[in-house]
């Protein structure tokens, strides 16, 4: 991948391997996601997407294999301390409280740091400046959102933390074209902001039309690496899913 934010990459799994009892789902993958791009992770149902962002965050442990992040080896730091370091991941499904109001769910974002109620505040700030639609719904319960608030409701909360690695798992999920375009156009602006975006998404044609890079997952092992907008001429692997783009 052409290194776009210096030497060292923002994001980076190297070799890694990880399996679910005897089963080996990632094969010794590489994946690297520079500063200010996203990435897009595609692949069939069960190739592994969802176990790779998993590895990064760390919620697994790969067998083999490491992560670094920004150039240090993090694969034994805990989900927690990859947060502190700037790494956060917006989980698939709807990530929100549905009991708790747009305000408290954007609050439980600042977990890291709740007692300093001026970067508390600064955070909610920004999250109304980039979704003026939460802004107004603020003290609307978050299971009363339309699908397409909710998941804005849940990139702004994983952005309380200010992350500088962004590991999005199926934004779009679910949504309609329209909204599922809008939701995604935030995440690119996100990057063009700086960050650092991974992101797993069921649509290899919403994916590519955000993405910087691409890769591909087989059955645990990377089948394509390279420019998104190269993806779609490689019919050969796409054939199973191109399906769920019509």
């Amino acid at each position: 991948m052409p290194d776009l934010g210096g030497s060292s990459p923002a994001l980076r799994l190297e070799a890694v391997t990880q399996k679910y009892g005897p089963v080996e789902v990632l094969s010794d993958i590489d994946i690297r996601v520079d500063q200010g791009a996203v990435v897009a992770l595609l692949g069939t149902n069960g190739a592994g997407k969802t176990t790779a962002l998993k590895v990064a965050a760390g919620l697994l442990k790969p067998v083999r294999g490491q992560v670094h992040l920004f150039g240090d080896d993090v694969t034994s730091l805990s989900t927690e301390k990859r947060v502190a370091r700037g790494m956060v991941m917006v989980p698939g499904g709807r990530g929100t409280f549905p009991s708790l109001t747009v305000l408290e769910s954007l609050r439980t974002g600042a977990y890291l740091f709740r007692h300093d109620r001026q970067r508390v505040a600064d955070g909610l700030e920004r999250a109304f400046a980039r979704f003026p639609v939460l802004g107004e719904r603020r003290d609307q319960t978050s299971g009363t959102l339309s699908g397409g608030e909710q998941q804005m409701l849940a990139l702004a909360r994983a952005l309380m933390l200010q992350p500088k690695v962004l590991l999005v798992d199926e934004l779009s999920l679910g949504l309609a074209p329209v909204v599922a375009a809008e939701v995604l156009a935030s995440v690119r602006q996100l990057a063009e902001d700086g960050t650092a975006v991974l992101l797993v998404e069921q649509s290899v044609g919403r994916a590519v039309s955000i993405s910087d890079y691409a890769y591909f997952l087989e059955r645990g092992r990377v089948r394509f690496s390279g420019p998104a907008h190269e993806l779609p001429a490689r019919t050969d692997l796409l054939r199973p899913v191109l399906l769920k783009d019509r």
